[in-house]
Parts: C-alpha cells; structure tokens; sequence
C-alpha cells in the first residue's frame, strides 16, 4: 500500500504517453520488496517520500526542495548538486536527496555490463532513479544522502574507471555524437576530440573558477545530432572545404524511382514519387543547386553546409574529402538574457592531435571571459554586452565574412584612431567647418 496518497500525480498517468509517475511507483514497489534482502545503504521508503512531496509541490504550486549548502566530494567542486527538502519532519525519506553528475562515455557507448554496475551502485548507495541522459549529457544519478558521497565516488573511480562530471561554475561535462564510430557524415573524430579535452581540462571540470558554467559539444557534422549550436558555449561542428561529391547514375536512379525516396522514414508513409526540383533543389537555402539535363548542378562556394540534399540523397551525394571543424561560440538556454544561437568564430580547422590550434582559441577566449564576465554571465552575455570584434580582439582572430550573421542589417563600420591615422581629426574639422557655416 502507497505511503502516501497522490491524487495529482495519479492524473499523469492517464493519459497515453509513459509517466515518470508510473517508473517511480514501480522502482517504490521494487525497494518495498527487497528491503528485507537488500540492507540500503539510504532510506528504503525514499522514493515513495519523493512521490509524497513531489504532491505537495503540485497542491501549493510551488517547490518543497532548497539548497542547504556545499557538498561534494574531497577535492572535487563539482560533480555533485546538493539537494534538501524542507519538510524533513513529514518526508525524512528526502531529507538529503542529492543529485550526482557521471561522466558520460564517448558517444554514449555502454556494455550491458558497466549499466548493471552502475544500476548495482546506485540501488544499493542511491534512490535507484537515474536520468540518462541529462541535457548536459552526463548520467544523472538521482537522490543520495551525504554520507554516501564519498563511497559511491570512490567505487566509481576505484572499480569502475568511471569519473564525475561537470557542475557549477565550471567546464561542464564535454558531449559528442557517435561520430566517425558509426555515422558516414562525420568530418572528423568527434570522440578522439572530445575525450582529449575532457582529459586536458580537468582542473577547469572539477575546480569551478570560471563567471559561469562552460560547456563543450562536439558535432561530427552540421547536422547537429548533440544540437552544439543551440545549446553549446563552444560548438564544434564538422564542415568540409572541397565540394560535394556527386553520383550522377544514383542522383538518376533518384529521379528514376530505382532508389526508393525518403530512405530514414520508417513511418511506412507512402511519399509518392520522388520530385528533385520540389523535394531537393527548391528547398537549398541559398539556391546553389539546380539541374541541367539530367545532370545535378552545384555552386559550391555559395553551399552553406545545411546537409538537407544529403539527407535527402545519401547515395547519390557525399560530403568532401577535405574535412575538418567550424568553431562556433556563445549558445545558450534562456536564463538571463533569452536564448542564443551560435555565431561562427573559426569557419575552418583541421582537427588533428594535439589540437593545438584549437586549444588556442579556447583558452584565449577563457582570459577574456574571466577577466570581463560578470558573475553568472555565459560567453554569449559576454559577447552581446561588449561586441564581437572584442571578442576577435582578444583571440586575435582576423574578421572574416562567414562570421556575420545577418548582412545589411548595419550600414555602420567603427574603426579605431590608431587603424585610420589623422583620419578622425580631418572628420572633426570638417564638421566644426560644416556648423560654423
């Protein structure tokens, strides 16, 4: 029988779609019974404590949880999100309910064997309730007491070879797609980069330091799989220099019917018959491709990368042959400022180890945003507050076009004393000249 009643959160399991409700009321029932076989290392009545508050949250219309310190683990600062509910007397279950961040593998590959230690662990030391994934990326482990901090961080990182991940002010944990593991798009090794940052920037993922949180993500391609533009400080996304490569039998087997259309859908929805100038050429943003005859024209220096005809088309087109990365900087969730996209920063390197090209750009935007970033201020913030030549200033990157977001919008162009010698000077006696007359 339930410890406590929740008629509210009964209603989300009404309806059609899986309710976390559901899974919390199973995982309730599993620590129930094994509670006699199991001695849980935390309250075994936590997760019908954590049903009964999250009720009580739903009748008063606000949050029953507070942060009530600092924890963590020794020589970590972050990694683990302190958690306490303020009715310890009626949910003691809840009393601590502390959040650990895992770091994730590369392109989220798992053996069924390390899930079974981790589920292992958490059962016994945690609630049992896990989030995989979070938007960060990590593994979240959710709801431990403090005193099971220390042991659960030393199995992981004894046993198990598996580190904490990102929390705070701090380089959160770095995410990747499959990249070339898997996927054929991929412009270069988004695990080999991914982990060798993870692994150059320790101090900056366990020591926060940093204005604000920092985040990594890595897209093997510009079809954004981890969805670095919209949500990373710094994304990067594969790109390629050259042209697409073109099959000019397989784009006619397109046209032809002898390839079947939309070949990733698997709805079993009948499309009709493929129509190239509809489906491919009418949707390029910047109109680069077209037909001649029955041969598929491009414009390759007007392509911007939107992937869309290869999507449509994977076998009869393929990206180019010489690969590598964009750098783009200053995406963001909206918490201060609104959301914010990307803006390009670096249109093109090589992504070869040691990275050190890349390193550069980060650890020089890094000077800039801890010498000028106000507390709780993300890169983009930053950037929008102070403008982005300072941000080429203090990178000491050269302005390029690809960089500018939106041409025409501004007719206006700032140069400093120093770049225009008596340039202002003459201004300034022409418009003294001009109202003196």
């Amino acid at each position: 029988m339930a410890k406590h009643k929740t008629p509210l959160l009964d209603q989300l399991e009404s309806g059609p779609w899986p309710s976390f409700v559901s899974d919390l009321k199973q995982q309730a029932e599993v620590r129930a019974k094994n509670k006699e076989k199991v001695e849980f290392q935390i309250p075994e009545d936590v997760v019908e404590d954590l049903l009964g508050i999250l009720e009580l949250s739903f009748k008063h219309g606000r949050t029953h949880w507070k942060h009530g310190g600092i924890v963590g683990v020794f020589g970590y600062g972050g990694g683990v999100i302190g958690r306490y509910c303020d009715q310890p007397e009626q949910f003691s279950g809840v009393a601590h309910f502390h959040t650990m961040r895992v770091n994730q593998p590369g392109g989220k590959f798992y053996t069924a064997e390390y899930l079974k230690q981790l589920c292992d662990l958490w059962d016994f030391r945690g609630s049992g309730i896990t989030n995989m994934h979070g938007s960060t990326g990590d593994i979240i482990f959710l709801g431990t007491t403090t005193p099971q901090l220390e042991e659960i961080f030393y199995e992981m990182t004894h046993n198990y070879n598996q580190d904490l991940g990102g929390s705070g002010s701090n380089l959160r944990t770095p995410s990747d797609c499959i990249g070339q593991a898997r996927c054929e798009y991929s412009c270069y090794d988004t695990q080999a980069l991914c982990y060798h940052l993870t692994q150059e920037y320790q101090d900056e993922l366990h020591r926060p330091a940093f204005p604000y949180k920092f985040k990594f993500k890595f897209d093997g391609c510009p079809n954004c799989c981890v969805a670095s533009i919209a949500r990373a400080d710094m994304s990067f996304i594969g790109t390629w220099k050259d042209d697409i490569r073109i099959d000019q039998e397989a784009v006619q087997a397109y046209v032809g019917g002898e390839i079947a259309p939309n070949a990733n859908d698997h709805s079993g929805r009948d499309w009709g018959a493929f129509d190239i100038q509809k489906e491919v050429c009418d949707l390029c943003p910047t109109e680069c491709m077209w037909m001649e005859g029955d041969k598929l024209m491009i414009e390759n220096k007007e392509c911007n990368r939107c992937m869309h005809c290869i999507n449509v088309m994977p076998r009869a087109l393929r990206i180019g042959k010489e690969t590598g990365l964009s750098i783009l900087v200053g995406a963001k969730a909206p918490i201060l400022d609104g959301a914010q996209m990307s803006s390009m920063l670096v249109p093109f390197v090589k992504a070869e180890e040691p990275y050190d090209e890349i390193k550069e750009v980060i650890e020089a935007i890094w000077d800039w945003w801890m010498e000028e970033g106000k507390n709780r201020e993300r890169l983009g913030e930053l950037m929008k507050r102070q403008g982005f030549q300072r941000l080429l200033e203090a990178t000491g990157i050269a302005p390029d076009p690809r960089m500018v977001k939106e041409p025409r919008s501004n007719p206006y162009i700032f140069w400093k004393a120093d770049e225009v010698p008596g340039g202002f000077e003459r201004d300034i006696d022409e418009f003294r000249k001009y109202h003196q007359r």
